[in-house]
């Protein structure tokens, strides 16, 4: 049902505000009612959760502009919002307010192969531009785990990263210049298609600022040649510790895949049952191992590869002989946590950054947690920059059981802390990780970092209590801590 100027939101926002908003989104582009606003009360991350008073859809930057102007006049918080893949509680509505649905601002409005360089609206899916780009020779690297539904938006807010990081980079690596709304309602770009823009680098500060400093309505981002050629590998191992002894040792010899993806048995035992593709259940551990570049090379890299997996205990290396086969191991790796449901009623993803060579110690330690705390744990991650994602298997009917898992994974990431590490490699903080913030950075860099949000976002309407501490309150504390539901990676 879609919103007329009576709605009644659950908060008393203004009858006239309402109006106005309807006059500018139109009666299919807000939602006031009770029943559909349910379906915004969280993203991903599903332990908070909160109703906003009304969601709206604009389809153009002007639209936004006059949304945020209107919520300014209005004193209302407001807080954007892409697919709602979000793992940490990003664009969760604190408090309420306004949320700016962007899904239907998708379209791809430039594509310069010869420049390199691709114009596209916040919420075009991010494999939707791969798929227009086929047959261009050229493509987007950043392919996160949930690239068939996150928004390219959402991949800017959160600089979320993927299997081909290792080599490519994460998004900040890939966007050139974005259009931002700013929560006075100014309209800025920053940064541009052609590289090396003097002065300072708003566009990557931009990156990664998960809706706290306005509104991205475009985004200008790098487009990256076809490699000429792959070869794509499965390692398959005994033992844990000898698949990531070998990712140290692939590293170490100077090698860098396009791709290095480890998963431990729970994860093959959940992923052969949904895709069949032949994994030995009896493995404890299998390395997804990818070169790319010019053919006269990856056959030389594919080798020295397998020579080291050989020597670090694997007892296989199996080699994707086909095009079909390389696409359904990466189906099967970006699918595994659709895969989990096969083992519990409910899981939670966690997300952390360790050295690649503390990954023998941190996966010893969630081994360790899950058993001090009776929750089994299995492990999927991007091995080669050490970005971990332990998921914690339990029932959220059972409240003990929803207890001992938050227990745990705040103790799975005080580790990553303890070992030189961070609480999140792309999924960002959000409000799930807000009180993690005062232990990754002393007072004077969080003091610096507000300086810098209010210089952008004064009022503070935008995106509040996300990424940094409050004085009185750290976010989750405001917010009823639901049991943790389904969550995939990104």
């Amino acid at each position: 049902m879609t919103a007329t100027a009576s709605a009644a939101p659950k908060t008393a926002i203004a009858a006239e505000f309402m109006a106005a908003l309807l006059e500018i989104a139109g009666g299919d582009g807000l939602l006031a009612d009770q029943d559909e606003l349910l379906v915004y009360e969280c993203d991903g991350f599903t332990i908070a959760k909160n109703v906003p008073d009304v969601v709206v859809f604009p389809t153009s930057t002007e639209q936004v502009v006059a949304i945020v102007k209107l919520c300014n006049q209005y004193a209302i918080p407001f807080v954007p919002r892409g697919a709602g893949t979000s793992l940490a509680g990003g664009c969760l509505p604190v408090g309420g307010g306004v949320m700016i649905a962007l899904t239907r601002m998708k379209r791809i409005i430039e594509v310069n192969i010869r420049d390199r360089y691709a114009v596209v609206e916040p919420g075009l899916v991010n494999v939707h531009l791969t798929q227009h780009l086929k047959g261009t020779g050229y493509h987007y690297a950043p392919d996160p785990s949930s690239q068939g539904a996150c928004t390219i938006g959402g991949n800017f807010a959160t600089n979320s990263g993927g299997p081909h990081t290792l080599k490519y980079g994460v998004t900040v690596n890939h966007v050139l210049g974005v259009e931002m709304v700013m929560p006075d309602g100014s309209v800025v770009q920053v940064g541009g298609p052609v590289e090396d823009v003097p002065g300072y680098d708003l566009t990557g500060l931009f990156v990664g600022s998960e809706g706290t400093f306005g509104v991205c309505t475009k985004v200008i981002v790098r487009l990256t040649r076809d490699p000429a050629a792959y070869r794509t590998m499965l390692g398959v191992f005994n033992s844990v510790n000898d698949a990531t002894q070998t990712i140290s040792n692939i590293i170490g010899a100077g090698i860098v895949p396009a791709a290095l993806e480890l998963m431990d048995q729970g994860i093959i035992e959940a992923v052969e049952a949904a895709f069949h593709f032949g994994f030995p259940l009896d493995a404890a551990a299998v390395l997804l191992i990818e070169v790319d570049g010019l053919e006269v090379a990856v056959d030389e890299e594919a080798r020295k590869m397998i020579e080291i997996c050989n020597a670090t205990g694997a007892r296989e290396v199996r080699s994707a002989n086909s095009p079909k086969e390389r696409l359904l191991l990466w189906k099967c790796r970006k699918q595994a946590f659709g895969a989990i449901g096969r083992l519990s009623p409910s899981y939670c993803t966690q997300d952390g950054v360790v050295p690649r060579t503390k990954l023998p110690e941190i996966l010893q330690f969630i081994t360790e947690t899950g058993t001090r705390h009776g929750i089994r744990i299995v492990n999927v991650f991007h091995a080669g920059d050490g970005n971990i994602h332990p998921i914690l298997l339990f029932d959220e009917r059972d409240a003990d059981q929803v207890k001992r898992v938050l227990l745990a994974s705040d103790e799975i990431l005080n580790k990553c802390i303890d070992m030189g590490g961070s609480v999140t490699g792309e999924h960002g903080i959000g409000v799930e990780k807000i009180n993690f913030m005062n232990r990754l950075f002393a007072p004077a860099d969080l003091e610096v970092m507000g300086l810098v949000r209010q210089t952008f976002n004064p009022s503070g309407l935008c995106s509040p209590k996300k990424m940094l501490p409050t004085a009185g309150a750290c976010g989750m504390e405001q917010i009823e801590r639901a049991a943790p539901g389904r969550r995939a990676a990104l």
